[in-house]
Formats: structure tokens, C-alpha cells, sequence
């Protein structure tokens, strides 16, 4: 800083004693140029003091304001509070009372930066950075509500997820996947499926947070965005949860037949738990809005398919019984008419 000021001092100081020196030359070509720029300079000098001057004082108040916000935060225990609801893993090393003094500091030094610029007077340059400056300054009530409707809804967030993690976890959840047929519990060091659900709810929340973030922001278009993935999210959710059913009725269906002991009950088993599979799966799909035209047509297919098979097997294969039995019912008939 010393450099810097001791050269300024030096080239300003050349300036004022160039115009004498080319006085004394008397070169008076090269005399009214450099006196015009020097008045100009000199014109624009205490403007330039009163910026800098305003930015040096502004910039030293934001930085004690600054460390007197983060130690007063500091002390009375944000940051443990900070820990206890488990917002360190999102801030890293930063703290949260040091966050909040930048944002004192940023929040005093912008409109210092804008009276500095006033303070220069060149329109040209300075009502562009400074509408810009205002711009900015003036979405920050917005900014900060959408921060804080983030963090308010990250803390619920993680309150609602260790909740119901614990509450799945008590009534026996993490056994799903040994019950649906899917293999055993998790491994060691492995997410459980009370922490998957958990978390699933903790990201649908800071969905719903993240929209009403964005349109307290102004960015309808994102928000809308958001809004129709969580839309399509939920319906995807509810498809693997309908399979999911499917599955264990299927496991059940197929249990139950194999433990009839009837004839053939290995391969009814395995009939019973396909179609039931079949008919989970195409319900999930349409519940997902995917392929709903080849879910339709692949069930009318089949149905089809199972029609005609039934009707040859009944019209050609059992020919012979369709007719006693026919024939039998109209002997019935007539018996009852006389």
C-alpha cells in the first residue's frame, strides 16, 4: 500500500510541474493540451479523494461490525445450535455465525460502494453500477426470506426424517426387503430402509421449500419446474409402492398354494405369482403415466390370446364333452317344460 501510494504521489506530482517545465521550454504546441488534461485531473481529484475515502471508512465500519455480529453470535451458541440440527454438514468449514457477520458486511458495504460511485460524479459510469447495486440491495428481502424458508424447512426436515426413521426402524421396516423376497437386511455400514425413507422424506420436504424459495424470488418458471417433478416424483413413488404390495402378494399367493399340497402345486405357485406379478407391474406402469397405450394393448392381447385359447380348447379339444353336456342341459330343459 505504500508502493502504490508513494508512485501516485510521484506521477501526481510530475503532472503538476509538467505544464511549468514546458512553460520554460516554451512549447506552447504541447502547453495547452497538458493543461487542459492537468485541470481536468486536478478538477476530478477530490472527487476521487471523496470515494475513496467514503469506500475506506464504509469498508472499515462493515469489517468491525462484522467481527462484533460473528463474536456476538458466536457467543451466545449459534453455532452449537447450528450442530444440533445437523446444518454444519451443509455449511462445511464455514460457520454460521460467521456467515450471517458476511452477510452484515456485505449488506453495509453495498450501499457504501453505491455512495462512493455517487461521490464520482461520471454518470457514464457510475448509473449502471449503481442501478445495479440497488438491484441487487433491493432483492435482498427476498433473498434472505427464501434463505430462510430453506433453512426452516431444512431443520423440520431433518426432525420429521429422524422421526419417522425411528418410528419405521421400532416397528420392524428394515426387514422389508427379507419379507418381499428381495434378500436379506442391509450390509454393514449400509443405509437401512427406515434411513432411505427417512431421507426420501427429507428431500420431498426441501422440494416443497425449494419451490416456494423460487417463486419468493421471482423465478415462476423454475418453481413450476419443480412443482411438475415433484408431480411426477410422487406418481413414480406410488408405482414401486404398488409393486411393491404386488410382490408381497405374490410371495404370499405362491406360499399359500405350495402349502395346499394339492397336485401340480409347484407350477400353479409359479403361475399365481407371475399373473399377480404381471398385474402389479402394468398397474405401477400406468400408475407412473409410463406407457399407458402398451399397457392397454399388451392386456387386451392377452386377454384376447386366453379367449381364444379357452374357446379351442373348450370347441375342438372337448367337442365330445361340450356336447353331452349340452345335450344334457336340454334334456333338463324339456323335462321341466312338461
Amino acid at each position: 500500500m505504500t508502493k502504490s501510494i508513494a508512485d501516485a504521489v510521484y506521477w501526481l506530482v510530475l503532472l503538476l510541474f509538467l505544464p511549468a517545465i514546458l512553460t520554460a521550454l516554451n512549447l506552447q504546441g504541447l502547453l495547452g493540451p497538458v493543461q487542459g488534461m492537468v485541470d481536468k485531473v486536478l478538477g476530478f481529484l477530490p472527487n476521487l479523494l471523496a470515494a475513496g475515502l467514503i469506500v475506506a471508512v464504509g469498508w472499515f465500519v462493515a469489517r468491525i461490525v462484522q467481527r462484533i455480529v460473528s463474536n456476538l453470535l458466536a457467543a451466545v451458541g449459534v453455532d452449537r445450535l447450528s450442530e444440533r440440527v445437523g446444518l454444519t454438514s451443509v455449511l462445511g468449514k464455514q460457520t454460521l455465525s460467521g456467515l450471517l457477520g458476511l452477510i452484515i458486511y456485505v449488506l453495509i458495504l453495498i450501499p457504501v460502494l453505491i455512495a462512493g460511485l455517487n461521490a464520482l460524479a461520471l454518470e457514464a459510469v457510475t448509473q449502471p453500477a449503481s442501478n445495479m447495486l440497488n438491484a441487487i440491495l433491493g432483492a435482498f428481502p427476498d433473498i434472505f426470506a427464501a434463505a430462510l424458508v430453506l433453512i426452516i424447512a431444512y431443520i423440520v426436515g431433518r426432525v420429521v426424517a429422524s422421526l419417522i426413521t425411528n418410528l419405521l426402524t421400532g416397528v420392524g421396516f428394515n426387514n422389508i426387503l427379507a419379507r418381499l423376497g428381495l434378500g436379506q437386511g442391509p450390509g454393514e455400514g449400509a443405509r437401512t430402509p427406515s434411513e432411505v425413507v427417512g431421507y426420501l422424506v427429507l428431500v420431498a420436504i426441501m422440494l416443497f421449500a425449494t419451490i416456494e424459495a423460487t417463486r419468493l424470488l421471482g423465478f415462476v418458471l423454475l418453481a413450476n419446474l419443480v412443482t411438475e417433478f415433484v408431480g411426477f416424483a410422487a406418481q413414480v413413488i406410488l408405482g414401486l409402492i404398488i409393486f411393491a404390495v404386488g410382490l408381497y402378494l405374490a410371495n404370499l399367493a405362491a406360499k399359500t398354494v405350495e402349502a395346499s399340497g394339492a397336485r401340480q402345486s409347484g407350477l400353479l405357485a409359479l403361475a399365481a405369482r407371475v399373473s399377480i406379478l404381471v398385474l402389479a407391474g402394468a398397474m405401477a406402469l400406468r400408475q407412473m403415466g409410463l406407457a399407458n397405450e402398451i399397457i392397454n394393448l399388451a392386456f387386451g392381447l392377452l386377454l384376447g390370446a386366453i379367449a381364444v385359447a379357452a374357446a379351442l380348447a373348450f370347441g375342438l379339444g372337448g367337442r365330445e364333452l361340450a356336447g353331452r353336456q349340452l345335450e344334457e342341459w336340454r334334456q333338463s330343459v324339456k323335462s321341466d317344460e312338461s
